[in-house]
């Protein structure tokens, strides 16, 4: 398996991975899977700002993380948001650990200090995996969102990537960041 950078044409596989989790779950608030040009536009606009990585096996994305701006007032820029996900068929092999791992370096080196990771309630496997990972538990948003006939809970989770820096420097982008 190599981790790995995304690329635009990886939208094909991220959507495949992503999709059932649109359709079939709350775990994602969108209600129809995005296509893979629309995948693809994502990574593409991620890239000069945020890192996107990506697992793949066999030539095949299997896994994928990304950061993403947090908000867009100037004073949030210190702070990003992450997301990962895994495909049914590589789940259980600790991808997502070392593509969090991979990630959280990665932000660490562009300059970040907190990321915050968003997951809808109840989803006991993504709490424990994110409590395992570092997060702490910052807040609920309750009954945030409909989906799949019932209100959705949103949970907020924290995680320090370093320590509080009076004279911060802008972080870096990752399209500027040296191998």
């Amino acid at each position: 398996m190599t981790l790995r950078t995304a690329r635009p044409e990886d939208g094909q596989d991220v959507a495949e991975i992503y999709a059932p989790i649109v359709r079939d779950t709350s775990i994602s608030f969108e209600d129809t899977p995005p296509s893979a040009h629309e995948m693809g536009e994502r990574i593409k606009t991620t890239l000069p700002t945020h890192p996107w990585l990506v697992v793949e096996k066999e030539s095949k994305v299997v896994a994928y993380a990304y950061a993403s701006q947090h908000r867009s007032r100037a004073a949030y820029k210190w702070s990003c948001d992450v997301s990962v996900y895994v495909g049914e068929i590589a789940r259980g092999g600790g991808l997502a650990t070392e593509l969090y791992q991979q990630l959280f370096s990665i932000l660490e080196r562009q300059g970040f200090r907190t990321a915050f990771a968003g997951i809808t309630l109840p989803n006991d496997p993504s709490v424990g995996f994110h409590t395992r990972m570092g997060f702490e538990p910052i807040g609920i948003y309750p009954n945030v969102g409909f989906k799949h006939g019932a209100w959705r809970d949103v949970g907020w989770w924290g995680r320090e990537l370093q320590t509080l820096n009076t004279s911060p420097p802008a972080p870096i982008p990752f399209s500027e960041l040296d191998d």
